[in-house]
């Protein structure tokens, strides 16, 4: 006791030394567990402020420590630290019989999965003394999973004290199973390297250490042993445990001579952890459920948009699929909005889903085929009591233009020199002809039994059953759907709880996609940036600055080619055709990229003609079996004046110098646009006709490179015919079938990263809102009406009139297109 009383004067003599010294690294962190780098989010920033950019969520933790005998009295010690992405905050208490301190410590980090840098700034007010406050800037690089290296300068404001400690960890299996450690400290040359009061207590006694070196073992989720050895002798022995929003920590010091020292411990809750819990106790408590009300498409806006998009409704099945709380979800369908194809893909990733032994409840009201067609993956279908299901068939018509055209005055010439091209038969025709008719039926035949199939399949009925159900029953009422078997119950959503109690014995609760498991796991599982698969999409009509954009998406292809970090490009195409120009720009640049990266495309509900443009040179093309594909083929349309300038009492003048300069001249319509004065004669139409046969004799061609094939081989799959996904994948055209996520396993594989987790990266990035969602909010006007599609389509050929153009009918397109906010 006498000699720990010498050396508390001592230090009271000193204290005009002291107060310009530094606290040493660990003493200052005696709280941690393993070196900074190597342990979740270390202190917080408190140690190293780079950690705060692996911070996920907001995050609270209270840190003690039990007395401490020594210096002729009892020294206390505790910290609360709190952080959140980014930022962080905290403040360590120590206190003596004679006096207290308190160091608080403001931190910042940012960076990404491989990097990241921080600053920290701390002050000590004191009612003995100060230590003068001090800055901090830390660094931490994890190029790969298994390394994480990390730096952090420490230094008075004044710049006469400082130090670096760096540390190293490393981790054999690359997951967190297990992690090996050490880190050194540098110091300058003062006679008190540390300063009261706990960390002097502790360390003053004993040699001050340099380094440290130890391991952290995660045997099962959340439940980590940690062991480090100091190069004085001294050691610690620690336990952390996760029980989900909350942990508890706890952590034995020994001396350098083996002796017991003291406990620190620790109380934390917030962010999400790892946990046995969820495999546990809360196995299998709840259901997820998805509300699927409103649109579904591709990408959204990041704010004031309600669209829900096909990743984050795949990525939450798949999160509910391995969360071991999750025992089945259930599905609100009402007023759902979704093509036939993005149905597909969530379909088949329900089918994923229950072949883990998790139910899937759906909940139907009025329902269309394709939507039933969704719902009959569920283990039971909940039908509401006024619900009706439609689903009588399926049918593909057209409304055509051509006696309205001769009515009002305006004259078509149909460029159409390809058996099935058949894009400008609205214009051109009163019915369909022949081959558009044959390739139609063949195209809804393929859907029908498709679907049919995959009922019965799901539903235990024969296709004889179920084609009597669709040819007799304009519409199912509930009470037939029971009969029929294609409900399971009568209710209303409400009802959906009750099914679940049946099914599984007692009642569960429902659980939002965004409080699953894996998107609230922290991120430190995974050191460094994963590898990246580019999705990029190309949606709408081939225009270079409409549609897919290729102006600028070209650009992004170009990007995602050259970026190291992405291992290979998935191609989402959901386009009829349009600007040849536009398709080969998007397509070249994919074949520049073949051999530096897998080029994959996925064929969303349509890829045909300029759509099919885009896909050609993909290594592998994949379809869904409903997809519209194909369509190699070339069309013009020619709409011009026969009549109605004169009905409207218009005329028209010119002055001219080249034989065909007034080709394309003409009137003015609002809304509609220029209607040329006349027709072609016939050496003009010779030439087009020339150019179309040139452009198709091009695509085939290169639909024949892409495929690996000659010319001949293609040319009785061309004339402009299109295919469904099923007997694409018969004819070559594409080389299998499934979905966009199978598109990305097949790019996974052919990277070399099938057993690696991977990062996608979607393109094109939409902006932060859509400034067109205010305008009615703003300006106090009501919404604009649904735009005419029958006016779209003419002012679209107007635009493009007279060119060569891969394009489908574009009214099917409307028919199908994706809803919109």
């Amino acid at each position: 006791m006498k000699t720990n009383k010498l050396i508390f004067l001592v230090l009271l003599s000193s204290s005009a030394i002291a107060q310009s010294s530094l606290q040493n690294f660990y003493a200052r962190n005696d709280f941690l567990l393993a070196s900074s780098g190597s342990l979740k989010s270390g202190l917080w920033g408190y140690d190293n402020p780079a950690l705060l950019n692996y911070q996920h969520q907001f995050d609270l933790s209270f840190m003690w420590s039990n007395d401490v005998q020594g210096l002729g009295g009892v020294i206390d010690r505790y910290g609360v630290f709190t952080a959140g992405p980014n930022f962080g905050f905290s403040a360590v208490h120590e206190s003596h019989d004679r006096t207290s301190v308190t160091n608080y410590r403001a931190s910042f980090g940012v960076g990404n999965r491989m990097v990241g840098v921080g600053f920290s700034y701390g002050w000590t007010p004191g009612d003995f003394f100060e230590r003068p406050d001090v800055y901090a800037i830390g660094t931490l690089f994890r190029p790969l999973p298994h390394v994480s290296v990390g730096a952090v300068w420490t230094s008075s404001i004044d710049g006469d004290d400082y130090e670096l400690t760096a540390d190293i960890g490393l981790r054999p299996f690359g997951n967190e199973l297990l992690t090996i450690f050490a880190d050194y400290n540098w110091r300058a040359n003062n006679p008190f390297p540390v300063l009261p009061f706990y960390g002097t207590a502790r360390w003053i006694a004993l040699e001050v250490p340099r380094w440290s070196a130890g391991a952290v073992l995660e045997p099962l989720p959340g439940v980590r042993l940690t062991g480090r050895y100091f190069e004085n002798n001294a050691l610690t022995v620690g336990l952390q445990l996760s029980l989900g929003n909350v942990g508890l920590s706890t952590q034995a010091h020994y001396d350098n001579d083996g002796n017991y020292s003291h406990m620190t411990y620790g109380v934390r809750v917030g962010a999400y952890d790892r946990t046995m819990v969820r495999k546990t106790i809360d196995r299998n408590k709840k259901y997820l459920e998805l509300n699927l009300q409103g649109p579904i498409d591709y990408q959204r806006y990041r704010f004031f948009d309600n669209r829900k998009t096909l990743s984050d409704l795949l990525n939450a099945i798949d999160a509910a699929k391995t969360d071991p709380s999750v025992g089945g979800i259930a599905i609100n369908t009402s007023a759902m909005m979704a093509t036939t194809e993005l149905l597909y893909e969530l379909r088949e990733k329900l089918k994923e889903f229950r072949a883990t032994s998790k139910r899937v409840i759906v909940f139907i009201d009025r329902v269309t085929f394709p939507q039933y067609y969704f719902a009959s993956v569920a283990d039971k279908i909940v039908l509401d009591p006024y619900g009706e299901l439609s689903i009588q068939g399926v049918v593909a018509g057209r409304t055509f233009l051509k006696g309205t055209f001769e009515k009002i005055g305006i004259g078509v010439d149909e460029l159409r020199f390809f058996k099935y091209k058949s894009a400008a038969e609205t214009f051109s025709r009163e019915k369909m002809s022949d081959a558009d008719r044959e390739q139609r039926q063949a195209l809804i035949d393929d859907i029908y039994t498709h679907w049919r199939n995959e009922i019965c399949r799901s539903r235990n009925l024969t296709p004889e059953r179920f084609d009597e159900i669709v040819n007799r029953d304009i519409v199912v009422l509930p009470k037939e759907a029971i009969m029929y078997g294609l409900a399971d119950t009568i209710a209303r959503w409400e009802g959906v709880k009750e099914m679940i109690k049946t099914l599984d014995g007692s009642e569960k609760g429902y659980i939002t996609a965004d409080r699953l498991e894996r998107p609230n796991l922290p991120p430190d599982n995974f050191w460094g940036e994963k590898p990246q698969i580019a999705v990029i999409y190309a949606l709408g009509v081939c225009a270079m600055d409409e549609g897919i954009n290729a102006r600028k998406l070209v650009k992004d292809v170009q990007a995602a080619v050259e970026n190291p970090s992405v291992k290979a490009i998935v191609l989402r195409v959901d386009s009829p055709g349009g600007d040849p120009m536009a398709s080969d720009y998007i397509a070249l640049a994919l074949k520049k990229a073949k051999g530096k990266k897998p080029i994959i495309v996925s064929q969303g509900n349509v890829a045909a003609s300029g759509g099919y443009w885009l896909s050609m040179y993909a290594d592998t093309i994949i379809a869904a079996p409903t997809t519209v594909t194909g369509s190699i083929g070339v069309i013009g349309t020619w709409l011009y004046n026969n009549g109605l300038k004169e009905s409207l009492g218009l005329s028209t003048d010119f002055v001219k110098v080249g034989e065909h300069a007034d080709l394309g001249f003409g009137f003015g319509l609002p809304l509609i646009g220029a209607i040329p004065d006349r027709g072609f004669t016939p050496e003009e139409r010779s030439r087009v006709e020339a150019s179309i046969r040139t452009l198709y004799t091009d695509f085939v061609g290169k639909v024949a490179e892409g495929r690996k094939k000659k010319p001949e081989e293609i040319e009785p799959i061309a004339q402009g015919r299109v295919w469904s996904g099923i007997d694409g994948m018969q004819n070559g055209l594409v080389d299998g079938l499934g979905t966009l996520e199978t598109a990305i396993m097949i790019a996974k594989a052919k990277a070399g990263l099938a057993d690696n987790e991977v990062t996608l990266v979607e393109y094109p990035r939409l902006g932060l809102f859509n400034p067109m969602a205010f305008v009615p909010r703003l300006i106090g006007i009501e919404a604009p009406p649904e735009k005419d599609q029958t006016l779209d389509l003419i002012k679209f050929h107007l635009r493009h009139n007279g060119k060569p153009m891969p394009i489908l009918p574009l009214e099917d397109l409307m028919m199908m297109e994706i809803p919109k906010q």
